[in-house]
């Protein structure tokens, strides 16, 4: 029952935040009773929850457990003063990222109501491909991750973002040398996004981004990232 529980969980997403029993059934191709009964289960113990139409969504108890993961939570902690002096300097979406698997997780966003609109949220995944925080990820991880995002697709989310494996292994070498991404409109169309790594000793933990207007110059922008996912750093090493 675990794992067709995990099933379940994994189908809501932030375009697919609430669903049916029919439409859990369709996405996981189990039958009608046996998710009516995982559901139910699920919403016993807090998973899940229902609201007055009948729809499920996550519950609070799982972000409660997910919120105390050793990776998570020690990372966020430490890196939470520095992302809020950058966000007060930049007045825009400031971001933490981590890989899991083929994807980027949110772990944190600082925003504000004049900040740029953006697709995600805390929380939320996104390919590696199409995010700063997931490319620069993505050049600091195994070739089996690289090969196997290559072989998903490399979907595009506007006209801009990376669909050709040359051009995508080629910035990644980039990144590998320069410490930073300048990504424009790879994800959001009107965007300026800029990610740098943070390290563990040597190893690459996490991305700090910034997501700015489009016509927003880079230059002040790349020191500024930069000596943050370095403090960051030193704070978690």
């Amino acid at each position: 029952m675990l794992e067709r529980a995990m099933v379940l969980l994994d189908l809501f997403t932030p375009q697919h935040p609430r669903q049916t029993i029919t439409e859990l059934s369709l996405g996981s191709e189990l039958p009608v009773p046996t998710v009516f009964r995982i559901c139910r289960e699920l919403t016993r113990l807090g998973a899940l929850e229902r609201d007055d139409d009948g729809r499920f969504q996550i519950g609070l108890r799982v972000w409660e457990i997910g919120s105390r993961a050793p990776r998570a939570h020690g990372l966020r902690s430490v890196a939470m003063p520095f992302m809020e002096d950058l966000h007060e300097i930049t007045g825009q979406n400031v971001q933490l990222v981590v890989r899991d698997n083929r994807e980027a997780v949110y772990l944190e966003r600082l925003s504000s109501h004049d900040a740029v609109g953006l697709v995600g949220r805390a929380g939320g995944r996104l390919p590696l491909h199409a995010s700063s925080g997931g490319l620069v990820l993505l050049a600091h991880a195994p070739q089996s991750v690289f090969d196997d995002v290559v072989a998903s697709g490399l979907r595009a989310l506007t006209p801009f973002t990376i669909t050709d494996e040359p051009t995508l292994r080629s910035l990644l070498a980039e990144i590998r040398r320069t410490d930073v991404v300048i990504a424009r409109q790879y994800l959001n169309l009107g965007t300026l996004a800029i990610a740098s790594p943070i390290r563990r000793a040597r190893d690459v933990v996490a991305a700090l981004s910034v997501v700015v207007p489009l016509d927003t110059g880079s230059a002040s922008l790349v020191p500024a990232l930069q000596a943050t996912s370095r403090a960051i750093s030193r704070g978690i090493s």
